[in-house]
């Protein structure tokens, strides 16, 4: 059975970055009938957030993924946090260190530094130097037992070598271990790095293949190494590509939002972010783009995912998200945007008339958070016109020619509705002679004081007369 882990660090919000590692793991074993785990690794305590926990859970659950051991999947396996592991750790850093493939460090910060600065004034790239890897063992346990503050260490082998790994998007990938230091496996704190604590945790809970950024490329001959040394067989691994703001720089949030929580609180539903993000690095057989969760599980595929970095198109995304919540059941659609209403001062509007005004709107909504700004428009008794070009051609004669018939038409009918609009304004062409946008331009401007807004006569039904006299002859006043 294949197993998959997301192992995010509680260090924050989940990066979209972190939620297409999630979602790539989620489609490949539900398709292959495998199972994800979660993994919290915590083992950075200083940079610990309270309730990151939750929170990425939380934002997993609202885009769709469900996860089989984790803190909410109820299984006798899990919650795992690396926190809660320190003794398993230690107890295969003894096997290392008695097998003499790490050692004890006792090196100051202040060498280490000082080191570094050296290797610079060089031109040298900063590693450590095996200062420690040699001291005789009785010198070691004597500094040892006196509680002497100190890193453990793995050995990279003196003699260089390349090591291979046959990545299943890139292929072969060599790098040689004389680019790799000793690395630090337990830090004087008795925590482990993350190189120790994910090799022994992928082995033991059986993980089949790993998924990880391009990022941690450099570190897979450390963990090569350790699989060796352990004398364990190493999962398949997937390295995916960097996703890119739009001048290709990695994306970051000092150029735009990167948190899953941004995009659910600005509106976004979460089957399109989860449809936008699948497709950043990875391209379906077909010229498809909107595709449902079932479809992406049954088309995804790690030999379609590509090399190079996704540019984060936001664009891209505002299309995706329009036309799915054009294709929204009203009352799905109501629904979902009843936490967004409730935040606005029309929250206590009569629910037929909301239900109507969002009708209206759905063909117009880019994000649920809109709802607030364009409801004002239906339900502002003094909306002003702001808009430059409105203004402009509302002090036109022929608008104000227009309006002026537009009114003395409305004098000879009883209610003015979607039905009776195109008439009415038909014969305000015939008594004015104009046509075209000179005619529905005044209309629409007086009316709605937008250049662009949603189909004219479904507003006009919406306010009815006594409205729709009012604004036009506010219009007139400009």
């Amino acid at each position: 059975m294949v197993r998959l882990r997301f192992a995010p660090s509680p260090t924050g919000y989940l990066h979209v970055g972190g939620l297409r590692t999630a979602l790539f793991c989620w489609f490949y074993v539900r398709q292959q009938g495998g199972k994800l785990i979660f993994r919290l690794e915590d083992t950075d305590q200083k940079r610990l957030v309270e309730g990151a926990e939750n929170g990425l859970i939380g934002m997993l659950e609202w885009a769709g993924i469900d996860l089989d051991e984790s803190p909410r999947s109820g299984g006798e396996s899990g919650p795992y946090r690396q926190s809660e592991r320190l003794e398993i750790y230690n107890q295969y850093v003894r096997k290392l260190l008695e097998e003499d493939n790490a050692y004890r460090c006792f090196c100051s910060l202040e060498r280490l530094e000082k080191l570094k600065d050296e290797q610079r004034a060089k031109g040298e790239t900063p590693r450590y130097d095996g200062f420690c890897r040699y001291l005789p063992r009785e010198e070691v346990r004597r500094r040892t037992d006196s509680g002497e503050a100190h890193v453990v260490r793995m050995k990279i082998p003196e003699i260089p070598e390349t090591m291979v790994l046959n990545d299943l998007i890139r292929g072969s990938v060599s790098i040689e271990t004389s680019k790799t230091e000793d690395q630090i496996i337990i830090k004087s704190d008795g925590f482990p790095t993350y190189h120790l604590a994910v090799v022994v945790d992928d082995h033991l809970m059986k993980i089949t293949h790993v998924v990880r950024g391009e990022e941690w490329l450099p570190s897979f001959p450390k963990h090569l190494l350790l699989y060796r040394y352990f004398g364990w067989d190493p999962p398949q691994f997937a390295h995916l590509p960097l996703i890119l703001n739009p001048d290709r720089s990695k994306l970051s949030k000092r150029q735009g939002d990167v948190a899953v929580e941004d995009f659910r609180d600005q509106g976004y539903l979460p089957e399109v972010l989860v449809n936008f993000i699948a497709l950043l690095g990875w391209s379906p057989a077909q010229d498809q783009e909107m595709f449902t969760l079932s479809e992406l599980v049954e088309e995804f595929s790690f030999e379609r995912v590509n090399k190079s970095g996704a540019v984060f198109n936001r664009e891209k995304l505002d299309w995706m998200n329009q036309q799915y919540i054009q294709n929204l059941e009203l009352e799905d659609l109501r629904r979902r945007l009843s936490p967004f209403l409730a935040k606005t001062p029309y929250a206590g509007e009569d629910v037929t008339l909301l239900r109507k005004a969002v009708k209206i709107l759905q063909p117009r909504l880019v994000t649920l958070v809109e709802i607030g700004e364009r409801l004002s428009l239906f339900f502002d008794d003094n909306p002003e016109a702001m808009d430059p070009e409105v203004l402009r051609l509302l002090r036109e004669d022929t608008s104000k020619q227009v309006l002026s018939v537009f009114i003395e038409q409305l004098e000879f009918i009883e209610n003015l509705t979607e039905d009776n609009f195109r008439s009415v304004v038909k014969n305000v062409q015939k008594a004015t002679n104009i046509k075209g946008k000179n005619l529905w331009l005044p209309l629409r401007y007086a009316i709605t004081l937008e250049a662009q807004g949603p189909d004219l006569k479904l507003m006009v039904d919406f306010f009815g007369k006594e409205k729709c006299l009012r604004l036009v002859r506010r219009a007139q006043q400009l």
